[in-house]
C-alpha cells in the first residue's frame, strides 16, 4: 500500500495507486459498504483524481469485507431521524422535488463513469445490492467472486430498477430480477451477461489486477478513444435516451407513497431497521439463489 493510501485508510473509501492501477475501495464494512450521498460524491471525486493521474491507466472499484456495495443507506437519517423514504413532515411538492433531483442526478452519475479515460472495473467481492447493483452495472467491466450475490430488492418498497439492467441483458432479464428484487448468484449474472467472468472468490482482486495490467500494455489514446467509441456510441444508439427517461420515472416511484410503504415505516419506528427490512423481505424468503436460499439454508443447517 502507498504512502498516500495509508494516511487515507481511515477513510470511508480507501484509494491506492500500485504501478498503473487505481483501486477504490468501499470501506464501510459494518455496514455492508452502504452508500450515502457524501459518500457517493467522494466516490466521483476519486474517479476524477485517478483519471487526471497520467500514471493511472486503469481503475479497480470493489469493496471491504463481504460487500461490494449493499446499496443506499436505509438507516434514518441523523437530523431528522426518519428514513429517506418517509415523506413525513415534507409537502407533496418537497418529497416530488427531493426525487426528481436524486433520480436525474444519478443519470449524470453514470454518464460520468462512461467520460472518464480510464476504464472502471468492478471487481465484485460479495453483496452488490440495490446502489452497489448499478455501480457494477455501469462499470466499463465487471468480475464476479464465486460468492457474488446480486439484487435489486429495493423495487419491494417501491423504487425503481434500472434500464441499464435491459439495456445490458435483455428485456427478458430485466424483467425476471427487475420485478422481483430476487437475489441471483455470480453464475446467473454471468449467463445473462451481466458480468464478464466469475472467478474463485480469493483470485478476485489478483485477476482483475491482471486484467488491468494487461489493459495498460495497450497505448492510452487506444484504451480511451476505443473505450469512447463503445459507451458514447451506446448512448447514442439510445441507452442515454433510455436513462433519461428512468430518471422520470424512477421519481414517480420514488414518490408513490401508499399504504405498503406506511407499515413498513410503523414496522421501523417499532423495531428498528430490522423490522423495516423484515417486513418488506419476510414475504419473499427463500430467495431463489445465494444464501437466503432454501437450498443454503438447508446446507447450513445440515451437521
Amino acid at each position: 500500500m502507498t504512502r498516500e493510501a495509508k494516511q487515507e485508510s481511515k477513510n470511508e473509501l480507501l484509494y491506492e495507486v500500485e504501478g498503473s492501477i487505481a483501486t477504490i475501495t468501499f470501506n464501510r464494512p459494518e455496514r455492508m459498504n452502504a452508500l450515502t450521498h457524501k459518500l457517493e460524491g467522494e466516490l466521483h471525486h476519486l474517479f476524477d483524481r485517478a483519471d487526471a493521474d497520467r500514471a493511472v491507466r486503469a481503475i479497480i472499484l470493489t469493496g471491504a469485507g463481504r460487500a461490494f456495495c449493499a446499496g443506499y443507506d436505509q438507516a434514518p437519517n441523523d437530523k431528522s431521524a426518519s428514513h429517506l423514504l418517509d415523506p413525513k413532515g415534507k409537502s407533496h411538492a418537497d418529497y416530488i422535488e427531493f426525487w426528481q433531483r436524486a433520480d436525474a442526478g444519478r443519470v449524470a452519475y453514470w454518464t460520468h463513469m462512461w467520460r472518464l479515460g480510464k476504464p472502471i472495473i468492478a471487481a465484485v467481492n460479495g453483496w452488490a445490492m440495490g446502489g452497489g447493483f448499478w455501480y457494477q452495472l455501469a462499470a466499463d467491466i465487471t468480475i464476479a467472486s464465486d460468492q457474488a450475490v446480486f439484487a435489486q430488492p429495493e423495487v419491494r418498497h417501491i423504487s425503481n430498477t434500472t434500464f441499464l439492467l435491459g439495456a445490458l441483458c435483455g428485456w427478458k432479464a430485466a424483467n425476471r430480477w427487475g420485478l422481483t428484487g430476487d437475489h441471483f448468484d455470480a453464475q446467473e449474472a454471468l449467463r445473462i451477461g451481466m458480468v464478464n467472468e466469475v472467478v474463485p472468490h480469493d483470485e478476485l482482486m489478483e485477476r482483475a489486477r491482471a486484467l488491468a495490467k494487461r489493459i495498460a500494455l495497450v497505448p492510452e489514446p487506444s484504451v480511451r478513444l476505443n473505450k469512447a467509441i463503445s459507451m458514447m456510441g451506446m448512448q447514442a444508439a439510445g441507452v442515454y435516451s433510455g436513462l433519461l427517461l428512468e430518471g422520470t420515472l424512477g421519481a414517480l416511484a420514488h414518490a408513490s407513497h401508499n399504504e405498503l410503504r406506511e407499515s413498513l415505516f410503523e414496522a421501523q419506528r417499532a423495531q428498528g431497521l430490522k423490522g423495516y427490512l423484515d417486513r418488506r423481505d419476510g414475504p419473499f424468503q427463500p430467495e431463489p439463489m445465494g444464501p437466503r436460499s432454501a437450498k443454503a439454508r438447508q446446507k447450513k443447517a445440515t451437521p
